[in-house]
């Protein structure tokens, strides 16, 4: 089988989003088939990492996720789509660590004082969950409004 062209490989990737934004990551990951599954650009490894948290394989998608390089302007939703899954298989201090990054790189950027406050709380850290949550609400006060449905607080 010949290697695809860069105009395929874009295509793919063009349509690894598309499937992605519907919540079709098995889809997704059909077009991402492409590529080779070791040495893969960064942005085909994270839609990768993409795929499996959206089907909640959470292993699988950090095993992705943690080949892409943190940097560039893909880096918040690289780290944010980490923590989210180091939530989900038990290690909440790598998803503190990665929120802290998302923030060094995006400190005006509301959900990511709002997510520090979550993980925080689930941590048991309540001056330190309350402290990011206030200046989440000072950035963006709608996030008052998701404070009472929202579990991660229940610790606190």
């Amino acid at each position: 089988m010949a290697e695809a062209t860069d105009i395929q490989k874009r295509r793919a990737i063009e349509a690894a989003h598309g499937y992605l934004m519907l919540e079709l990551p098995d889809a997704a990951l059909r077009r991402l088939g492409l590529f080779p599954s070791a040495g893969a650009p960064d942005e085909v490894e994270q839609l990768r990492g993409e795929s499996y948290r959206q089907k909640e394989d959470y292993e699988r998608a950090l095993q992705h996720f943690e080949r892409v390089a943190v940097d560039g302007e893909r880096s918040l939703d690289l780290l944010m789509g980490m923590a989210w899954c180091f939530k989900r298989v038990g290690r909440l201090e790598k998803s503190i660590e990665c929120m802290k990054a998302a923030y060094r790189n995006s400190p005006k950027v509301a959900v990511v004082l709002y997510n520090l406050a979550c993980y925080y709380s689930l941590a048991g850290e309540k001056e330190e969950a309350l402290s990011w949550l206030a200046r989440a609400f000072r950035m963006d006060n709608s996030y008052r409004k998701q404070v009472a449905k929202e579990p991660d607080f229940d610790p606190i």
